[in-house]
């Protein structure tokens, strides 16, 4: 594992029935980077996330997380490394029965032990750190618009400090504005507090935006994991047809004007 590899996937491999969706599947994650997860669809980029954060047990290979072998690691040990992560499922995935203070209190009650008093008091902490108002924390998850139960559920993940942040397709549904304006708190996030982000997206502007390097899944593996520009040079049907396409050349130009880049 090198050093600067927080997250080191080897010979991946992940099949349901006879259907092979990953097959020696290589991948890693640098120590505070931003890394996009990109392919066509059914290339598996959710259970790639899915394997790496425990949800899925993978038919083969291995993934190594702060240098632990995550497949091999006793339940508990695995769980207490697991804390280590924060998640942001698809849709949210709050609960529709609690407020969003309730939402983000609740890992800090069950993992950390806080009393309810403190985990609320800390959840206002991570809602601001999201960007919402204090009294969006009173409101069920069915009151807020999408862009808010985004950020909610970034702030539920990000309850128990991270080391790594996982995002998966985290503007899908966003309007350009909103998708744009999370994409500056991820940015912001991983700046102040050091994370490393394993982010699953389609968003052209995200990538152009955000991300140190992007891997392109195809063919069952990674066809390629590097700077944007390296990767969109790359010698691939899927690939050219993704980044030269007219969206993928309105991001690039968006990126490249005075107020994109890094």
């Amino acid at each position: 594992m090198t050093d600067d590899a927080i997250i080191e996937v080897r010979g991946l491999v992940n099949r349901f029935g006879a259907q092979t969706v990953h097959q020696d599947l290589d991948l890693q994650l640098k120590r505070g980077e931003i890394l996009g997860v990109v392919g066509g669809s059914g290339t598996g980029k959710s259970v790639l996330l899915r394997s790496i954060v425990g949800l899925r047990q993978p038919t083969g290979g291995s993934i190594r997380v702060f240098g632990e072998d995550l497949l091999a690691l006793p339940a508990d040990q695995r769980s207490h490394l697991e804390r280590r992560f924060g998640v942001l499922y698809q849709r949210g995935a709050l609960f529709s029965s609690l407020t969003v203070t309730e939402n983000i209190a609740l890992p800090l009650i069950e993992h950390a032990g806080l009393s309810r008093a403190d985990a609320e008091h800390l959840a206002e902490v991570k809602l601001a750190l999201a960007g919402l108002p204090s009294n969006a924390g009173d409101k069920y998850p069915s009151e807020l618009s999408g862009g808010m139960v985004k950020r909610a559920a970034l702030a539920r993940a990000l309850a128990l400090d991270p080391d790594i942040l996982f995002l998966d397709e985290p503007t899908a549904g966003l309007d350009p504005i909103g998708a744009a304006a999370f994409d500056q708190l991820i940015r912001t996030l991983r700046d102040g507090l050091g994370l490393s982000v394993f982010l699953v997206t389609h968003d052209l502007d995200s990538l152009y935006t955000l991300c140190d390097r992007v891997a392109v899944l195809g063919q069952k593996r990674v066809l390629v994991a590097d700077r944007l520009e390296v990767v969109a040079a790359t010698d691939d049907p899927w690939i050219h047809d993704y980044f030269h396409g007219p969206r993928g050349r309105a991001a690039k130009h968006a990126a490249s004007g005075p107020a994109g880049g890094h």
